[in-house]
């Protein structure tokens, strides 16, 4: 399987035990910083750019098992025989097949609002919106999120995704490939078929927040079946952006049991 080079944020000591954190669709490292800083007192915190994504190369294949191989190539890189995987969403699917397929990689396993199955909902109308922002019309962000606006409604949302929105000798481009991202949307809303691979016996929290529905136990217990779940009240899919400090207590709680 065909690897690409990840591009990375690094924190801490590196004496410290490593710890790899994963983004979701249409992120990158830079969403994760104040959480990587504050684990890094412990931790020694790598953030990667998944393939497509932030700096990483682009490359036509977005599946999980190229993106989870993505990260066990980063870890021989850097001669990280185990890591505790934290990964949300995107990020929790890719750290999920990592340790299905390598358990002896992963010391402890944190999926944050994600389930290992396949959700029902298409990235296409999103990508197609993207894909019409008339970019040489485009003189400043403000311009390009209120053109959005009818087909996102949520603003939150519609400036987290124009961070891809990049402003380059006057005039804007998107770092992402959104043709990959068209083309592959689909592998993103799904889960590997897990036939062949047996559950995963080590330890892993599942953390879901209170106002999503990402997350069921059905979903959990027969691939992850040591695996906790906690809630984090008000907070949806965003939970480590909604609720901060929750989310970094149950994350430094379980992973210093």
């Amino acid at each position: 399987m065909n690897t690409v080079v990840c591009a990375f944020e690094e924190f801490g000591d590196i004496e410290s035990k490593p710890l790899i954190i994963l983004h979701g669709f249409f992120a990158s490292s830079r969403n994760w910083r104040q959480v990587a800083e504050k684990l890094s007192v412990t931790y020694h915190v790598y953030v990667l750019d998944v393939r497509n994504h932030g700096e990483s190369p682009h490359h036509p294949v977005m599946n999980y098992a190229a993106m989870a191989a993505d990260v066990v190539h980063f870890m021989d890189v850097h001669g990280l025989s185990e890591s505790h995987l934290l990964g949300h969403s995107m990020g929790g699917k890719i750290a999920m097949w990592l340790a299905l397929n390598n358990p002896d990689r992963v010391d402890k396993l944190i999926v944050a609002d994600i389930s290992p199955t396949c959700y029902t909902h298409s990235f296409d109308p999103l990508i197609t919106a993207l894909k019409a922002l008339p970019l040489s019309e485009i003189t400043n962000r403000k311009q390009a999120e209120q053109w959005l606006a009818p087909y996102i409604p949520e603003l939150s949302y519609r400036q987290f995704l124009l961070q891809n929105l990049v402003l380059k000798e006057g005039a804007y481009y998107w770092r992402v490939d959104l043709d990959i991202f068209y083309s592959q949307g689909h592998h993103i809303i799904e889960f590997p078929r897990v036939e062949h691979v047996e559950p995963y016996l080590g330890s892993a929290l599942f953390l879901a927040g209170g106002d999503s529905n990402y997350v069921k136990t059905d979903d959990i217990e027969p691939l992850f079946p040591k695996a906790n779940l906690k809630v984090i009240a008000k907070a949806g899919h965003w939970l480590h952006v909604q609720q901060p400090i929750e989310f970094l207590t149950q994350v430094e709680t379980y992973l210093t049991a």
